[in-house]
Parts: C-alpha cells; sequence; structure tokens
C-alpha cells in the first residue's frame, strides 16, 4: 500500500470489537471518525491516550466525531483492556494486520537491540465522506487528544 495523504479516500475495513460486534468504514459513513493505531493494550503509553480519548469522548460525540482504538490484540484482550479503564468508545482487533497495513502504520522498530515490526502511533480523522481529513503520524500521547478534538472541530 503507497502512503496516504490528506485528501484520499480512507481504506475500507471490516474489523470486530471488543464485543464481537463487525464494524467497518463503509458502514460509518456520514460521520467523523478519529481512527487512532496504538500498539498494545494496557500498556502505559497505550493506557494513557486510550484514557485521554475516554475523558474526552463527549466531547468528540458534541463535535460529530466517534472514536475507534485499532490494534493488533484480540477482541478478547480489548474488552478486558476496556473494562479495567471504563474505555466508552469501541476497540478494533486487527490480528490479521490487515487493517494496520492499509494505513501504513506497520513499521520496524528496534528496541534493546533486537528489530521487529509494530505499530507506530497514528491517527486519523476520517470525514464524513470517507475521505482522510489529517493524519497525526507518531504520535505523542500528551497534547495528543487535545489536537485531533481541535482538527474535528475544523471539520465542523
Amino acid at each position: 500500500m503507497s502512503e496516504l495523504h490528506v485528501g484520499d479516500v480512507a481504506p475500507d475495513f471490516s474489523s470486530i470489537d471488543q464485543d464481537g460486534n463487525t464494524v467497518s468504514l463503509e458502514g460509518l459513513k456520514g460521520q467523523v471518525v478519529v481512527l487512532y493505531f496504538y500498539p498494545k493494550d494496557d500498556t502505559p503509553g497505550c493506557t494513557k491516550e486510550a484514557c485521554a480519548f475516554r475523558d474526552m469522548s463527549a466531547t468528540f460525540a458534541e463535535a460529530g466525531a466517534a472514536i475507534y482504538g485499532v490494534s493488533r490484540d484480540t477482541a478478547k484482550s480489548h474488552q478486558k483492556f476496556r473494562e479495567k479503564y471504563s474505555l466508552n468508545f469501541p476497540l478494533l482487533a486487527d490480528e490479521d494486520s490487515a487493517i494496520c497495513e492499509a494505513y501504513g502504520v506497520l513499521k520496524e522498530k528496534n528496541m534493546y537491540g533486537k528489530t521487529s515490526i509494530g505499530i507506530e502511533r497514528t491517527t486519523f480523522i476520517i470525514d464524513a465522506d470517507g475521505k482522510i481529513a489529517a493524519i497525526f503520524p507518531k504520535v505523542k500521547v500528551d497534547g495528543h487528544v487535545d489536537e485531533v478534538l481541535a482538527k474535528v472541530r475544523d471539520l465542523v
């Protein structure tokens, strides 16, 4: 997949959430979607980011945007993570990495001399027509949710 840019049609996907419900981008057309990719459930940075989205979810809803988190964890892992932190938005299981690949968020990582392929924390805002309105690559968690909300508000 070539790199995605603002203005591109967002790649469609279909996945299950933490409760086994099927979610597709096609089914979300007509609303603004915040699709944020994170490396792993219940790890420090991912928990901080998820809780920040949780705390602002009502404000996103007022602005007309729905939040979806995506990682390669299982639906069962997502369910535990969601319950533990009272997350109030769906988490999509991308166990086969199809969504991550379509959105180009899998990157080579090097930690303690070991190289692996993992999710680079990235957020996409997809407008009501299914086009990419904003991309936030290499996300730093602190202040990120406020940046995303400001961009969502610019869309409406």
